[in-house]
């Protein structure tokens, strides 16, 4: 069976003394543990409500002046593979959008992580979310879409070897269009495709190197798409089985079963199940805080709301929701978790340690040393 690999994604927020004190820590502590790959996210501000994020709902706040802070991240990248000498590690953006990017300048930048990386970039993309578009000025109507063309207008300029090139496009029409960057030894990066929806699997299918979706769904919702994206990528003519099924999941590591009650009641931490579908809702016998049908991470804007109406929503999340969605528990009940996601077809997991956005400080610190341990034991599956 192949092997499990697994990847951090790195928050990437502006912190103190100086803006990259936490990412650099991260990094080594990815080195340390053993892990295939290193990411960062592409956000102008964060999926949950600022107002929560004050001392009084979580010890991050203490040490984060801001979660909206954050870093560019194709600048970080640069900064990442300028020190990526202990451990190489792969590194990927987990993942960009193609509303606020054009995609000859994603191409460029993916391209370029390639050469500097000797091969390592892991292009990360999808449609994106409405907070990181709309409040900017982007138009939010045709997502998938414009995802499409953006795809197709990639793999366009990658595939020209230097020639010119014009494409008839709605959003990106090329015309006498130059990309001239080299591939390295022959190979451009990879792309994984964060896909949830019947059209997007299908996308994934056609121009996918790895399927890697990030919104809360079960184990067998996964492997239903998985299917899917395989089907598709064996009718554009592709080697189904060349994709690689890899998974962006939330981690909250304890030590205990009442620590985890306790984690799961801390208010940050259930404001992102406000991320999560009202489907998901569903199947907890509950209906979406924001309404019927409400699609969750993709459509939020909660940075608007007052600490009042913040706290309306999280009350009405079920915590049956929140274990769900969380790999959550002690070290051991975790990786069972991570492992009931390989049987349904997941080979690699990219996680993030949401631990520390628990209450208090000294257990989000306990949770990093946690976290290494959940890395090294998954990695043995």
């Amino acid at each position: 069976m192949t092997r499990f690999r697994v990847g951090i994604m790195d928050p990437t927020i502006a912190a103190r003394p100086t803006a990259d004190t936490f990412i650099r820590a991260n990094y080594l502590s990815a080195v340390a543990a053993g892990v295939d790959s290193f990411w960062v996210p592409d956000h102008l501000n964060a999926l949950f409500p600022r107002s929560l994020w004050q001392p009084t709902f979580c010890g991050g706040a203490r040490l984060l002046p801001s979660a909206d802070a954050y870093l560019e991240p194709w600048t970080m990248l640069g900064n990442l593979a300028a020190r990526n000498r202990v451990g190489r590690l792969r590194l990927g953006v987990g993942v960009t959008d193609t509303g606020r990017r054009n995609p000859a300048v994603t191409a460029q930048g993916a391209a370029t992580m390639n050469l500097l990386t000797k091969g390592r970039f892991i292009l990360g993309i999808g449609a994106g979310e409405r907070e990181g578009n709309e409040p900017y000025g982007v138009d939010w109507t045709k997502p998938v879409a414009r995802f499409e063309e953006a795809m197709a207008t990639i793999r366009a300029l990658w595939d020209s070897n230097g020639e010119l090139v014009n494409r008839d496009s709605p959003f990106f029409p090329l015309r006498n269009a130059i990309f001239d960057l080299p591939p390295y030894r022959g190979r451009r990066p990879e792309i994984w495709i964060a896909a949830h929806g019947p059209r997007m699997l299908r996308t994934t299918g056609r121009y996918a190197d790895g399927f890697f979706p990030a919104f809360p769904h079960a184990p067998q919702e996964y492997a239903q798409r998985l299917e899917l994206v395989r089907s598709a990528a064996s009718d554009a003519g592709r080697d189904p089985m060349a994709i690689t099924p890899a998974l962006w999941m939330m981690v909250v590591p304890v030590r205990t079963p009442d620590d985890l009650d306790e984690v799961l009641d801390s208010e940050v931490i259930k404001a992102g199940a406000l991320n999560a579908p009202d489907d998901f809702y569903a199947r907890h016998g509950a209906q979406h805080p924001l309404g019927v049908g409400f699609s969750g991470a993709q459509d939020i804007l909660p940075q608007d709301w007052d600490e009042e109406t913040a706290l309306s929503y999280i009350k009405a999340v079920p915590t049956s929701l929140l274990r769900e969605m969380y790999l959550c528990g002690t070290v051991d009940e975790i990786v069972e978790q991570a492992a009931e996601w390989r049987r349904h077809g997941v080979r690699y997991l990219v996680l993030a340690n949401v631990g520390p956005l628990q209450r208090k400080v000294r257990k989000g610190i306990t949770s990093q040393l946690l976290y290494s341990q959940v890395i090294r034991k998954i990695k043995k599956l």
